[in-house]
């Protein structure tokens, strides 16, 4: 799967996409070259957290290589193969471990062997990545769409807040062989919110006043709420103080959508404004209608496209920039194309696309 000769390579400019592209890259087989990165900025080149994901890229498979330039404003990866197996990795507290997984998550059930990390760093952050409370209730179960779940887990040993971390998580996933073609078009009707509220460093009572600002707006929709509190102590807690809530709604169909809140560094929230703003945030996502939460759109929309040769359809909610971006980047490695149909009515897209048979060439190596 090693790329040929240099006309083989993809060229793309700028730092943004960058995780979206190194996936493809690894996926495809496709060596990539990225130029211009922040070439304008007053500091120039990559920050140091994306070059520690390219050195997680490296780790996690056999045979790739990184060139980075002297200034930092280009490099070249060529990907190699998923061997799987078990791995330990510190990440750069410039960004939450949701940076990191996002990379991984859909890389590891096609590793060779079933694949496990153990990741050190910062849990949780404001407004960038996903937390890993997003990903365990959220982006886990949109893998169990598409036949990745037995021994799929993630498990928060520490929590970490930012902006100095301390956190640990575990990511364990399976290998499988192909991909389930998914069928999924009725959103039904909300039956359920599920919620975490969790805290490091500050009193204990700031989770509980978190669930009780986000009950008396949840409240005037649906019964059957059940937010719990997560609060760590002593070395569990990492080394900043810091809390956020995390808000998840089921439907009849099993479509789930999410939003959370985090306290920020340096910034005076009440543990209150911050539930109050995750509450909206979820009724907002909710809202927006589809099957696939917003921020996993993207995610499924890879998987469908690896999946069986046959075709594959989710009802999405207006299509995000990014998820559009990521489109454009799947036609470019492996020339698929979707088909969108949008309802005027309710801004809702009807995704669909033909699997192109990805099958898990490390595996069938064992």
């Amino acid at each position: 799967m090693q790329a040929g000769p240099s006309r083989d390579i993809l060229r793309f400019t700028s730092h943004r996409h960058l995780r979206q592209r190194i996936l493809l890259s690894i996926l495809s087989g496709k060596s990539i070259r990225v130029d211009g990165i922040r070439s304008d900025d007053v500091h120039v080149g990559l920050r140091d957290y994306e070059v520690n994901l390219l050195r997680l890229a490296e780790k996690i498979t056999n045979g790739s290589t990184v060139e980075i330039s002297l200034t930092g404003t280009s490099f070249l990866f060529h990907p190699g193969l998923l061997p799987g197996g078990s791995y330990t990795h510190t990440c750069h507290v410039g960004r939450s471990l949701g940076y990191y997984l996002e990379l991984l998550i859909p890389l590891a059930p096609f590793c060779k062997k079933p694949f496990d990390i153990n990741l050190y760093g910062v849990t949780g952050e404001e407004g960038r990545d996903m937390t890993v409370d997003m990903i365990r209730t959220v982006t886990l179960p949109h893998l169990h769409l598409f036949g990745v779940t037995d021994g799929l887990e993630l498990q928060i040993k520490k929590r970490g807040s930012a902006p100095l971390g301390g956190g640990q998580a575990v990511f364990k996933c399976p290998s499988v062989r192909q991909l389930k073609t998914v069928q999924f078009v009725e959103k039904g009707k909300i039956r359920k919110i599920r919620g975490v509220a969790y805290s490091t460093r500050v009193s204990p009572q700031f989770a509980n006043r978190m669930v009780e600002s986000a009950r008396s707006i949840l409240n005037r929709y649906i019964p059957d709420i059940y937010l719990i509190t997560d609060v760590y102590k002593g070395d569990d807690s990492g080394k900043s103080p810091g809390y956020g809530l995390t808000l998840v709604s089921q439907s009849t169909t099993s479509a789930l959508h999410a939003s959370e809140t985090l306290s920020v560094p340096g910034q005076t929230q009440t543990p209150e404004d911050i539930a109050l703003h995750a509450a909206r945030l979820l009724l907002e996502e909710v809202q927006k209608g589809g099957c696939v939460d917003s921020k996993h759109q993207w995610l499924v929309a890879l998987l469908m496209a690896l999946g069986k040769e046959d075709v594959g359809k989710v009802r999405m909610g207006g299509l995000t920039a990014h998820s559009v971006q990521f489109f454009r980047d799947m036609l470019t490695f492996f020339g698929t194309k979707y088909k969108l149909v949008e309802d005027p009515t309710t801004g809702e897209v009807l995704v669909s696309c033909v699997g192109i048979g990805y099958s898990n060439v490390n595996k069938a190596m064992a």
